[in-house]
């Protein structure tokens, strides 16, 4: 195949951070090229010196065998080259035409030529299967719907090069499956692809060929036949990594936590939880599973006390707690919430500080009405090193850290006090895999001391590898409920878009 892209040299420095180390890398036309490493490794950084995001400190970009210098976005997309980022760059109240052609509009004169752009647009639109009703807002659509748009977007600039970022961190197994059928025909129509992932199982079914970084190098590229998903785990952590963490069989015992036709409106006044219920002994991990957005966020902040119940009960261990505060709910339910920065973490704060936030108030780290700094390192040196939390000092700011030692310093705090209950919402959300692996075989060994765990995720591979039942939530609602084994992702799939959904639900959950 006739070489397309190279990468020669290319360094990136950042504070402290070499980003990208002097990366060589060849992507040929016409494949689908997948790159994976760790968080940290550089994947991201060197593709958003492709796109023109980024300046390199070092190093040459070739395009079709040409020297080239790429500026900025701008000059990427005039050498064809488009870029699909995690967080999707689209103006909710516009509609899917407007954001298509935004920044390249075709003009009558002064004016803008709408007739024309929906012509060019429709045009695009067909040769993929993109079928969405031009008119419909954006805010409007499914996340898998939205992200489309972006690929159009690319379309129309004329690109043949796209590259995509984490493009099915969110998605639905029906959705990942659409979206894989639009880069199979773009890739049929002679588009190169370039695709970050960390989901190994995608990536195997996608990509030609995968090239591996690992802390800032490329390590290895492989044909995809030719590998298998334990080999490229070891190459991106550098030892081997156990993909399938093993459960032993616990005896449920008592029943700590009882959610009794659960209401909760959400921050827009929605109503966001509709009457759920459902109960976890102790020793089981129940999953929650959803397309974003579906009320499971909702339901975590009303059990952990941040949004108002407004009908039925959560009764812990037999008591109600309905109406108890955040503060007096900490005493039993730990929580590790689903976006750290927002809700785990003050950045700005120590890492020895993050390690007692919410938990300031006991009595062991106060002296008199002040905080008792020398009990308070030494709970932070303690989660460090149980916790292995790879940090230069406890005094540091957690900013400074990783994602992955960030969660793991979460998670040390809210197990170091001991909750019978706890929930663990997204808990490997952008982490590596070896990241990812620690915290599953935390949940795991929890579980076999007999806590009780709720698990809300949107990895639908954590989910079937960890829980003992899964439900899925649907407009608020629970819609299935399965013993561990009794589905696929496929099958969770169809529940998660409101295909499906089971009758007489209660019965089993309680």
């Amino acid at each position: 195949m006739e070489e397309i892209i190279r990468l020669e040299g290319i360094t990136k420095i950042f504070p402290d951070v070499i980003a990208n180390d002097n990366v060589d890398l060849s992507i040929n036309a016409g494949e689908i090229h997948a790159i994976v490493g760790e968080n940290g490794a550089g994947k991201s950084t060197l593709m958003k010196v492709l796109d023109g995001l980024y300046k390199p400190d070092k190093g040459k970009i070739y395009i079709k065998g040409k020297k080239v210098t790429i500026n900025d976005p701008k000059d990427a997309i005039a050498l064809g080259i488009g870029m699909v980022h995690q967080h999707f760059m689209l103006i909710p109240p516009f509609s899917v035409l407007e954001n298509i052609i935004l920044g390249a509009e075709p003009k009558n004169g002064p004016f803008l030529n709408f007739k024309k752009a929906e012509e060019m647009v429709k045009k695009f639109s067909e040769g993929v299967g993109f079928n969405i009703d031009l008119h419909t807002k954006v805010e409007d659509l499914s996340v898998g719907e939205a992200q489309r748009v972006e690929i159009m977007k690319l379309l129309y600039r004329g690109a043949d090069i796209l590259i995509l970022d984490e493009p099915t961190a969110v998605l639905a197994p029906q959705e990942i499956e659409e979206l894989f059928l639009v880069l199979r025909k773009l890739n049929s129509q002679g588009k190169t692809i370039i695709f970050i992932s960390h989901k190994l199982n995608e990536v195997l079914d996608i990509s030609h060929r995968i090239t591996v970084m690992r802390k800032g190098k490329v390590v290895s590229t492989l044909e995809t036949k030719n590998t298998t998903k334990q080999e490229i785990a070891q190459l991106m952590v550098g030892r081997e990594v156990f993909l399938k963490i093993d459960k032993n069989q616990v005896e449920k015992r008592e029943e700590i936590i009882r959610i009794e036709d659960l209401w909760i409106k959400g921050r827009k006044e929605n109503w966001a939880v509709n009457g759920v219920s459902f109960s976890i002994r102790s020793g089981e991990i129940l999953g929650i599973a959803g397309v974003e957005g579906n009320g499971q966020s909702e339901l975590v902040e009303g059990l952990v006390g941040l949004l108002p119940i407004k009908k039925g009960k959560i009764i812990f261990k037999g008591k109600d707690i309905t109406e108890k505060t955040v503060r007096q709910r900490r005493l039993n339910i730990g929580h590790i919430p689903e976006d750290r920065h927002k809700r785990g973490l003050i950045l700005d704060f120590s890492v020895a500080e993050n390690s007692i936030l919410g938990f300031h108030f006991f009595k062991d780290f106060l002296k008199g009405i002040f905080l008792d700094y020398k009990k308070i390192n030494e709970h932070a040196e303690k989660i460090v090193k149980e916790y292995d939390v790879k940090t230069p000092n406890i005094k540091v700011p957690i900013r400074n850290l990783s994602g992955g030692n960030q969660q793991k310093i979460i998670a040390g705090r809210e197990i170091s006090f001991s909750p019978e209950f706890l929930i663990a919402s997204q808990p490997t959300r952008g982490l590596d895999i070896g990241a990812t692996e620690f915290i599953h075989q935390l949940l795991v060994k929890l579980r076999e001391e007999g806590k009780a765990i709720l698990l809300v995720s949107a990895d639908l591979d954590e989910l079937l590898n960890l829980s003992d039942r899964i439900l899925v939530m649907y407009n608020g609602e629970i819609v299935g409920a399965f013993l561990e084994g009794e589905a696929d992702e496929k099958e969770l799939g169809y529940y998660m878009t409101g295909v499906k959904r089971q009758e007489n639900l209660r019965e089993v959950l309680l």
